[in-house]
């Protein structure tokens, strides 16, 4: 008898869809990511090769005053058929149901368990469904920390909210087997463990116990010999309460983990080695809460031991059903390998794990504060979203370079990259923000992953930069430092741009897999007299570099102006705008630009605008900001309106459209419009400085020989990667505060 042959780790999706209320406000993940108005966004998504996506029919959304409205999921479930894409459906996430009820409501589980019936009897094809997302953690959220509705912040209302949660899940799956017999239950769940000091670890081990109440409820095995029995009865739960789910038992048919980096926390009473907002308690005593991989020098738990321990305790099929990180995009490369790597590895040693699922395909928005202000705060995910000049709100979806990642995995294809041999900053000793300490005593059973320390010396292609004494180059270099990511930065003498023999030479020994072109003449004035020496470091060093990158298939980058614009337009210029420059500066990089694209068309280039850097002691706000706390007069142009653009956001957006595989031209500016007298006065101002000693003065008065454009503001029609002007500039002045003396007004 022939052995049958296991399938394949399967790749599903998700779409990040919280409905959540704080207060009497409600937060609506698919009104901000614009996915509730693009039904083509299916479409894309079926371009990965998802073989299953989680996603919403919320009863928020469909019923929320108790009448139905079928539209919006009828048109998207059709489609994801039509696509051959298995829906796993998901009723509430992470919500409290619509205004009518609540997670404190008796009445709840009942509620969901009619709308459940709803939705099987509209779909009874449907026969996967998660009908309330990680309850566990919505308690916690819900029912102790007080973040989100009914704001509880006591275990009595967290255990409420769990149970109430739990019965409704069962419930809710009860009503939907009347329906389809074989519907199955994904139940999902995040279950971080808790590590701590010695004198704490009471508290580690009753909050590691707590992690599994949601699936041991569900599972028919929390009884009197549980540890939390005794625990919960003493908060008010009935014993008629806990004695249903044992006669109405609900397994699910697949555990799906959900595990984020901050879902490993590390309790420590020593208040004094971290900051005041980490500090906490258990009314017996007072420690600080933050994230073990910022403290723990064996590192993170990691996907591969949590498996196992879900493994041995359930015994069900497992996938990971959320596997996201809002980091840089080659960070967010290794995370998504890792989590495929362990699932691969514990499915040869027997677990049954059956997928893994990429998780935010739109992105998220607002998480850094757990959805509880309406900041739009924007974290990337397998798309982009960023919106463009002409769509304020949010732009077509842009496939990032995990897309890419993904279309490899579903095809069972590796997805081979430089920046994958190097490990996440998780995995990196310089991830250590506090003392660092052993967690060998948080757990009965640890089983942290080592951390590594990233060796420099082993053979990586690297970013190769040349421009090693520029604003830049300098730039690019600290920060790909930070990022783990491998380069090599290149003074003229090492790498002269200009000479072909030279860069043939320097490229076939560092074999980069992409070259950053941050050299230039960047003298505007001085371009009117020195053009020859313009034209050759801007046109032909660009040139024979894009051509050098080309023969070799090496990935390219190089640098472009606002200069290239003559201020006729009133509005932000973008990518496609014509092209008249007024200067020789300016005209200088409107031909490079040709020239790098005629020679290696895939190239990006980068049109930016005037820099400003904490790292530089001689850009404009740098030099303004000391003149002024020296009392020195500064005399300003009161026009152009132009972008400044700040430098580290500069760096890490054209490092992310690198890793993407983008090109053609970008625009990458802050988003906004200033004068350069009214930046220093504005800079001045948040500064604490006087702005007595700036002076508005007409550019003809101030006898500068270069024409510029009165308006270079930049826009784009691709996506506008950079913060706003304002949020720009107050990190610059956080950055430079402790090494400049800016004194008060």
């Amino acid at each position: 008898m022939r052995e049958s042959v296991r399938p394949p780790l399967e790749i599903w999706a998700g779409v990040e869809c919280t409905v959540n209320r704080v207060g009497d406000r409600y937060f609506d993940q698919l009104e901000r990511s614009g996915h509730v108005d693009r039904l083509d966004d299916l479409d894309r998504f079926a371009t990965l090769g998802i073989r299953a996506i989680r996603y919403p029919v919320l009863w928020e959304r469909i019923a929320p005053d108790g009448v139905a409205d079928w539209q919006w999921s009828d048109e998207r479930l059709s489609r994801l058929q039509q696509l051959g894409i298995r829906p796993i459906a998901g009723l509430v996430h992470h919500g409290s149901g619509p205004r009518h009820t609540s997670l404190i409501d008796p009445a709840f589980p009942e509620k969901l368990a009619d709308f459940a019936l709803a939705v099987a009897d509209r779909y009874p094809w449907l026969d996967a469904y998660t009908p309330i997302n990680e309850p566990l953690t919505t308690a916690r959220f819900s029912g102790l920390y007080g973040h989100w509705y009914p704001h509880g912040q006591n275990d009595q209302t967290f255990f409420r909210t769990l149970l109430i949660q739990c019965r409704a899940i069962a419930l809710a799956m009860q009503a939907i087997r009347q329906v389809n017999p074989q519907a199955q239950l994904v139940q999902t769940e995040d279950l971080g463990k808790i590590y701590s000091t010695p004198l704490l670890a009471y508290q580690a081990e009753f909050e590691n116990d707590r992690r599994w109440l949601s699936l041991d409820l569900l599972c028919g095995r929390l009884n009197p010999d549980h540890p939390f029995w005794s625990y919960l009865r003493s908060n008010g739960v009935e014993q008629s309460e806990l004695e249903w789910f044992l006669a109405h038992p609900c397994p699910p048919e697949l555990v799906g983990v959900n595990h984020y980096l901050t879902s490993d926390r590390w309790l420590d009473e020593r208040l004094d080695r971290y900051p005041t907002q980490t500090y906490g308690g258990n009314g017996k005593h007072r420690y600080a809460d933050v994230e073990a991989v910022r403290v723990c020098v064996e590192g993170i738990t990691g996907h591969q031991h949590l498996l196992q321990e879900v493994w041995k305790r359930y015994q069900l099929p497992i996938a990971v059903t959320e596997v996201h990180l809002g980091c840089t995009r080659e960070e967010q490369l290794r995370w998504l390998q890792e989590v495929w790597e362990a699932a691969q590895a514990l499915r040869a040693d027997g677990v049954e794990v059956r997928a893994i699922a990429v998780w935010s395909l739109l992105g998220a928005y607002d998480w850094n504060s757990l959805l509880t202000r309406a900041d739009r705060h924007y974290e990337t995910g397998v798309f982009d979203l960023r919106p463009t000049s002409d769509r304020p709100d949010s732009a077509a979806p842009r496939p990032t370079a995990i897309a890419i990642m993904v279309q490899h995995m579903a095809k069972g294809k590796p997805f081979l990259h430089p920046l994958l041999e190097v490990p996440g900053w998780w995995r990196r000793i310089d991830r250590l923000l506090y003392s660092p300490v052993s967690c060998t005593t948080a757990s009965r059973e640890f089983a942290a992953q080592p951390g590594l320390q990233f060796d420099r010396s082993r053979s990586i292609r690297p970013i190769a930069i040349s421009g090693a004494t520029g604003t830049l180059g300098q730039a690019f270099a600290r920060i790909c430092e930070v990022r783990g990511i491998p380069y090599r930065l290149l003074t003229r003498q090492e790498m002269d741009i200009t000479n072909p023999v030279q860069v043939d030479q320097t490229l076939t020994e560092l074999n980069p897999w992409a070259v950053i072109n941050a050299a230039g003449y960047v003298r505007v004035e001085d371009a009117e007299r020195e053009q020859s020496e313009c034209w050759s470091i801007n046109v032909e060093g660009a040139a024979v570099l894009a051509k050098a990158c080309s023969q070799r298939e090496i990935a390219f980058v190089t640098f472009s102006s606002d200069l290239v614009f003559d201020g006729a337009q009133t509005s932000p210029y973008l990518e496609n705008s014509s092209l008249s420059p007024l200067n020789h500066y300016g005209y200088s990089k409107a031909i490079a630009e040709q020239y790098v694209l005629s020679a290696h068309p895939c190239s990006l280039v980068i049109r930016t605008s005037a820099f400003f850097s904490p790292w530089d002691n001689y850009n404009f706000l740098t030099v303004a900001l000391r003149s002024l706390a020296t009392d020195n007069h500064l005399s300003l142009p009161m026009m152009p309106l132009f972008s400044p653009t700040y430098v580290p956001d500069l760096v890490h957006a054209t490092l992310d459209l690198l890793i993407d595989g983008e090109g053609g031209i970008w625009h990458l500016a802050n988003q906004g419009a200033i004068a350069w007298a009214d930046l220093a006065r504005e800079v001045a101002k948040r500064a604490g400085l006087s702005q007595a000693n700036i002076e508005a003065r007409s550019t003809n008065l101030l006898g500068l020989t270069a024409a510029r454009p009165s308006y270079s503001v930049l826009g784009s029609e691709r996506g506008l990667l950079l913060p706003a002007l304002d949020d720009a500039i107050d990190r610059y002045l956080q950055e430079v505060r402790n090494g400049l003396l800016i004194g008060s007004a």
